[in-house]
Parts: structure tokens; sequence; C-alpha cells
């Protein structure tokens, strides 16, 4: 005999408007802690949720609740993020400007983003979103909705900032890596990732977060390194179109507080780092400041990215970092900093500032290569 949950879940699919919110409302509180009832008969209510996606707002706000906090198992997940017309009905919601549900849906986004297949969107392309878009391309799309969206500009009832999360997934990908890293000729030579960096010092947590997420992640790409340290358009040193992202004022100002630095630290810093405000704040968050860290860490993978580095006075910047934020992580990474870009390269000696003096242990990390720190979170609702 089915239980009274497993007729409930029936309901999904009932042929009245009034039975069907009823189930999805009262089935949200399960879909935490009983999984096995959203996977039963093969995926059944999955099937259902799906389809209740494109019903009555409050029905399908409930349905995208239920589908984001059971996405987290993998089969769920890959129904979902293999399904085409499922995709497209989470495009095409979240691009139009009276979707009452577009937070929930950039969530749901996110979490799919965690299987390979959804990759694909980085190549499909839909039909324009007028008032939104003039691109064809589904992720150029998003990227609007993102830029143009923040703080309910473009849709009043939704912010777009789980969206970040959603390119912070696809930035583990190399093909998510390249689209954020090169000039879309479509687009005006516009380089994705300067579309979002500016976004390291929004008021909104979960924006920054997944913005310092996605460009660490951008930076595992090597062969973009000289065009994400320019800040130069044209420079003469990169392929057409010549333009540099300027990535590094958007990782480094967050790590800065209202500290004064003497002339020759200022001395060739970035124009936008310079005569900041006295009641300049640092970034809160640790572990986004470990983020931005981790970032620097990985722009130093070459002589001429560090050297680059060194030019444009680094080192200071995380000497008042190391001093002035007292946790254990963000000093050691602090360290790891400083050990890769202050060190002599191959031929010289070794004259690395000793990081005691700035009021951490002086302890040298080691460089760990590979991307298993990339974030992995799942978003979760209840």
């Amino acid at each position: 005999m089915p239980t009274e949950l497993e007729e409930l879940i029936e309901f999904l699919h009932h042929g009245n408007t009034q039975i069907r919110q009823a189930a999805a409302e009262h089935l949200v509180g399960y879909s935490q802690t009983d999984l096995p009832l959203f996977k039963r008969n093969q995926l059944e209510p999955v099937k259902d949720l799906k389809l209740l996606v494109r019903d009555y707002a409050p029905i399908a706000k409930n349905a995208l609740t239920i589908l984001i906090n059971i996405s987290a198992d993998t089969e769920v997940q890959k129904s979902l993020a293999k399904d085409d017309a499922f995709l497209e009905t989470l495009l095409s919601q979240i691009t139009n400007s009276k979707e009452q549900n577009a937070n929930e849906i950039a969530m749901l986004l996110a979490n799919m983003a965690k299987d390979d297949s959804l990759q694909r969107v980085l190549e499909l392309k839909r039909d324009e979103p007028k008032e939104l878009s003039r691109s064809k391309w589904a992720m150029d799309q998003l990227m609007d909705c993102f830029v143009k969206g923040a703080e309910g500009a473009y849709n009043k009832d939704a912010d777009f900032d789980y969206l970040s999360y959603f390119f912070a997934d696809l930035a583990k990908f190399p093909k998510g890596r390249e689209y954020l890293t090169t000039p879309q000729e479509h687009d005006e030579n516009v380089i994705p990732i300067t579309k979002i960096h500016v976004f390291t010092d929004h008021n909104s947590h979960i924006r920054r977060l997944g913005v310092a997420s996605t460009i660490k992640n951008v930076t595992f790409h090597v062969p973009a390194h000289p065009v994400l340290l320019s800040n130069l358009s044209p420079d003469t040193n990169l392929p057409p179109p010549s333009i540099g992202a300027n990535l590094l004022p958007y990782i480094l100002l967050p790590l800065m507080g209202p500290e004064e630095y003497a002339d020759e630290d200022t001395e060739g810093m970035l124009d936008e780092l310079q005569l900041l405000e006295p009641d300049k704040e640092r970034e809160k968050d640790i572990e986004i400041i470990k983020t931005h860290l981790e970032t620097l860490l990985l722009l130093s993978t070459t002589q001429e990215s560090r050297e680059v580095l060194r030019r444009v006075k680094v080192y200071p910047i995380v000497r008042e970092c190391h001093m002035h934020v007292e946790d254990e992580g963000v000093r050691e990474a602090c360290d790891r900093v400083v050990q890769i870009i202050m060190r002599n390269e191959e031929g010289e000696e070794e004259d690395i500032p000793d990081m005691a003096s700035a009021g951490g242990n002086g302890k040298l990390m080691e460089l760990e290569n590979g991307e298993d720190d990339e974030d992995e979170k799942i978003v979760d609702i209840i």
C-alpha cells in the first residue's frame, strides 16, 4: 500500500490547480529530508516538477524550490541538466523581465551546472529577448541578466545574484574559461569576464563570492594570463584585438583597507589602487579574501606574470593584508603569494621578504597545483 506521502506526490500532476498547489506546497518541506520520495517510479515526480515550473507562479516557485533542494543528487542533477526542453524553459523564463521566480531559476541553473553536460549552454543559440539582449547566444543573455539585472534593475522580483555561482561552475570547464577570457566579435570584442569582475565590491555577498570564484577558476587558463593582467587597450603585446581585461584592480581592491603606503610602495601601483578614501574597508568575508589570494597565486604561474605582479606592487598590498587580517588561513595564503612572486628567478639569489615582520608567523607554504579547491557548493534552500 502506498504511504500518504506517496499518494500526495501523485497529486503533482492533478488536473485541478488548487490540488497541485497544495501538493507542491506541502512537499517542499520533504525535499531536504526524503530524497527517495522524489526518485520513485524512475524519477516520475521530477518529471512532474519540470512541468510545474511552467505552472502558475506560486506553484512554479514551490516546484523550483523542491528541484533546487533535490538537485544535489547526481541522478536528479543529470535528469535536469541533460533535458534540452527543460533548459530552454528555464532560459526563456529567466530572461523574461516579468518572471517572478527568476532568482529561483538562477539557483537551479547553478546546481545544474555541476553536471558536465551543461557545458552545451556555451554553444547554445536561441531567440533574442529583445528588451534584454541583442545576442542570440544563451551565455550572453545570461550575462546580460546578471549585469543589467543587478538589484532589480531589469526584473523587480530578481537580482540574479546566483548566476555568479553558475558562471563559477562553468568556469571549471576549459570551454567556460575560454569563453570568459576571449573577446567576443559579435559583442564589439568585449571580454566576458570584464562584464562581471566589476562586482567584486558589490553589496551582495552572494554576488561577490560567486564572482570571486569565477575569476579564480578562469585563471586556471594560463594562456589567458597576458590578457587578464593587461590594462591596456590596445596592447601591442596581445594578439588582435589587442584588448586587456584589467583584472588586477578588482582582485586587489578587496584585499586593501585604509592603510597608507610609503612612496616606494606606491610607485608603480595601479592607478585604481592609489589615493583610496580613508574609510576604505577591506573585504569582510575571509573565504572571499582567500579566494582572491588564490587567484594571485594562479596568476603567478609564469615568469612574465610574476614580473607584472612585482611591477604593480602587489607585495605591499599582500603584506598589509597579512598584517591586518587576523586569520591563519589568510596569513598562510599571503605567505604563499609572497613566496612565489617575491622569490628571485632562476640564477638569482633568493631574497624573500620575512612575513613575520608583518604580524604573522613568517611560515612559507608550498604552492599546491590542481583544481581540487574549486567551488563545489550546491545551492540548498528551504
